[in-house]
């Protein structure tokens, strides 16, 4: 059995300052609009020079997608451990995986922001026309669960089903799941009969 490779010493540093810079981000939009934090805000917070945050994301679209991109890593650890949870319950596995990202989306700030106040093109165009970085994240790491969990899905059928996955949870960040409806229940509902098909 092969031991796995360390990060190197440049490798951590840069995770960890990455990590710093976007928890960072996470504590100034609990306090303030996204409209409102600049680069020298984050790179203050984070105690870095504004020119680090700038060589980290290159812009302060490339700060919000990093942020996003994190956000996307969540949601497919919310599926995995709803998955690892309910072994032989996909329809289970799938409500307890939609709940939790629908309760992370409502508390996250930067979802948040989006939402209130004056609209915020940027953001909008992460999770709508720019969307193609999130979607293919999500869609791999949830190939990757279908496929190598309990669930075992054949590869020819799993990336199908793990992108349709990811539009419709990504299609409920900007209009969030009515109050009184259980939207965790019924997209588990809908997605179980093709995954249920699926693994014969």
């Amino acid at each position: 059995m092969s031991t796995p490779t360390r990060p190197s010493y440049a490798e951590a540093s840069k995770r960890l300052l990455r990590t710093s810079l976007l928890d960072g981000l996470h504590d100034l939009l609990v306090e303030s609009d996204w409209a409102q934090v600049t680069m020298s805000d984050v790179a203050r917070v984070a105690g870095v020079s504004r020119q680090t945050v700038y060589n980290e994301f290159g812009s302060r679209n490339g700060l919000a997608q990093a942020y996003a991109l994190r956000l996307v890593d969540q949601f497919t650890a919310e599926i995995a451990t709803a998955v690892e949870a309910a072994p032989g319950d996909v329809r289970g596995a799938l409500t307890a995986g939609f709940a939790g990202f629908f309760a992370g989306a409502a508390q996250d700030p930067m979802i948040r922001s989006l939402l209130s106040g004056e609209a915020k093109p940027d953001l909008l165009k992460l999770i709508t026309t720019d969307s193609a970085p999130l979607i293919e994240s999500a869609t791999a790491s949830l190939d990757q669960i279908l496929r190598d969990s309990w669930i075992g899905l054949p590869a020819a059928v799993s990336g199908r089903i793990a992108r349709m996955i990811t539009r419709m949870a990504l299609s409920y960040i900007s209009m969030p799941p009515e109050a009184d409806f259980d939207v965790a229940a019924d997209l588990a509902a809908v997605m179980t009969p093709a995954i249920d098909a699926a693994r014969g």
